[in-house]
């Protein structure tokens, strides 16, 4: 974002409407959103914000950003008086947080305001008081920078007042909401205190760092980063997941926003079949998008935006994403045999290691080593894996093959309405599935690269898996096929588990099974060595081991 270049202005009329989008104050979060946007938009380093009695009683933000000059500054409570639009009505062209110039206007409506402000070149601050239409303007000594204090909120609205949630629950989303402001601005130094006492503490770091801020070091442990053209962050690793989706963070050229679903969506396909289902991973990740192609102005508190190719901006999540899991090494390292092994950094390089196998347990695991490690191999899952993506290959490859018979099928109305929906879709990977009225469909084609396996009730299972409620049809039919014929307890010899490893390390996400099982587990040595009481030469690190500190160890 650019800092304001221009003098504060009141917009025409015109302009004014054309932004104008509803009540920007209606509780003390929403003056909190837009002191912190434009303590931002003043390119503040260090930004601090202090609450009482859960934002009724005060509100102050300090930062040590431009400041407003004297000239100014008698306008700054002003309705519509903003320098970061120019008057001549180019609102659609906005580079900054804020822009309407309502924010300090609506908070002397609903309480009472106390604006300080220097720049630093500056002889002298500026005070401005203002309550209502009335607002006072006096020169005074201040260091630089600019401090907003609201006070007394809606205590002369008592309608407004009497609707406010509880303080605790006040605090409790404001915590949140600087929360996101950490996150996407890590490079930054911010403090929160509440009633006096300091609640989050933020000191200048990479988004690494924001997210040990926010959620705490063990999250931080598990997160890699994410960049590609227009879009930069972080997103957790498989094992870091959750139920809900309260953790996946967005922002659109540094504004955090409510994400549309599309963009939720694509960074879970981005993990394809590395999370189960259900899941939802941590993410924070910065949009940058030209000025013309997004729309802060649809929405009150600027929370939502409207993006000009939402599509194309879901498509290049979806596929930085899976550009960040390709590049790191996914394996899930084994439960510790008697404490949890303090966690490893994480080094770059996704491959999968040769693996030597060592032996068989249960006819299902096999224990192999590689990089100094032992590794535990589920023979079934990463039979899955292999068979799985040779699959798609075969099927890409190959096309249909017609039926000498076209098979008559019975079809819910469900999987009916599926047909209609997904009948190009299937077609174009060689299942061919004809409507034949009165819930009958034919199937005509399946596709050579299946037509031959050794699957019970093939077609069946085909159609059924096609039309599934799956929202990827090509993925649920290879991965339930892929099943079926891979290595089961008590199918496993030697010579088949080599073989299997072998083939493991040749995929190109060797990670985990199409249904999102972890393949590998890992111990490495030094967690042995620890186990057991080690101490000397076989305390190092190896492998995929960073070194600890000798005063960690």
């Amino acid at each position: 974002m650019s800092l304001p270049t221009r003098p504060i202005q009141i917009l025409p009329p015109q302009v004014a409407r054309l932004i104008a989008a509803g009540e920007v104050v209606s509780r003390p979060l929403d003056v909190v959103r837009e002191l912190l946007d434009n303590a931002l938009d003043a390119g503040a380093t260090r930004i601090e914000l202090d609450i009482a009695g859960g934002g009724l009683d005060l509100i102050r933000v300090r930062d040590n950003g431009c400041g407003i000059p004297a000239a100014s500054a008698a306008l700054a409570a002003e309705r519509h008086a903003t320098s970061k639009l120019s008057p001549d009505g180019a609102a659609l062209h906005v580079t900054t947080l804020g822009f309407r110039g309502e924010a300090l206007w609506a908070a002397a409506q609903a309480g009472e305001l106390h604006l300080l402000t220097r720049p630093a070149a500056q002889v002298g601050a500026c005070e401005v008081r203002a309550h209502g239409e009335a607002t006072q303007v006096a020169r005074v000594s201040a260091p630089a920078g600019t401090t907003v204090t609201v006070t007394r909120l809606f205590a002369k609205l008592p309608a407004r007042l009497r609707t406010q949630l509880a303080p605790a629950a006040e605090v409790r989303e404001i915590t949140a909401l600087l929360g996101r402001y950490v996150l996407h601005h890590p490079g930054l130094s911010w403090r929160m205190v509440v009633d006096g006492e300091p609640r989050l503490t933020h000191a200048p770091a990479d988004p690494r760092g924001a997210v040990a801020s926010v959620y705490g070091p063990l999250s931080a442990n598990r997160v890699m980063a994410v960049e590609a053209p227009g879009i930069s962050g972080v997103v957790s690793r498989p094992e870091l997941t959750r139920t809900r989706r309260d953790r996946m963070h967005f922002s659109v050229n540094g504004r955090p926003v409510q994400a549309p679903p599309e963009l939720e969506k694509a960074v879970i396909e981005g993990f394809a079949e590395l999370l189960g289902a259900g899941a939802a991973p941590l993410c924070v990740l910065n949009l940058t998008v030209a000025p013309e192609d997004h729309d802060p102005n649809i929405h009150p508190a600027k929370q939502v935006v409207a993006l000009a190719d939402l599509p194309g901006v879901a498509a290049r999540v979806r596929a930085a994403v899976a550009g960040a899991l390709a590049a790191h090494p996914l394996m899930r390292a084994a439960p510790a045999l008697s404490a949890p092994p303090v966690p490893a950094a994480e080094r770059p390089g996704g491959h999968f290691p040769a693996l030597t196998l060592v032996g068989v347990y249960q006819e299902l695991y096999l224990l192999a080593q590689g990089e100094g490690d032992l590794w535990v191999v589920d023979a079934h899952a990463a039979h899955e894996r292999v068979l799985y993506e040779r699959l798609g290959r075969e099927l890409h490859a190959a096309g249909p093959v017609a039926l000498p018979e076209p098979e008559l099928l019975h079809l819910t109305p469900e999987q009916m309405a599926r047909l209609h929906e997904r009948g190009p879709e299937l077609r174009a990977w060689g299942l061919d599935i004809e409507d034949f009225g009165a819930g009958l469909a034919r199937l005509r084609a399946v596709p050579a690269a299946l037509a031959a396996l050794p699957v019970p009730r093939l077609h069946e299972q085909l159609v059924e898996t096609a039309l599934g409620g799956g929202p990827d049809p090509r993925r649920e039919v290879l991965g339930r096929l892929a099943c079926a014929p891979a290595l089961k307890a008590g199918m496993l010899d030697h010579a088949r588990g080599a073989a299997v490893l072998a083939a493991l390390e040749a995929c190109e996400l060797p990670w985990a099974c199409p249904h999102g099982r972890p393949t590998t587990l890992r111990l490495s040595e030094r967690e042995l060595a620890h186990a057991f009481g080690r101490r000397g030469v076989r305390d190092v690190a190896r492998g995929r081991d960073e070194p600890v500190p000798a005063s960690q160890r």
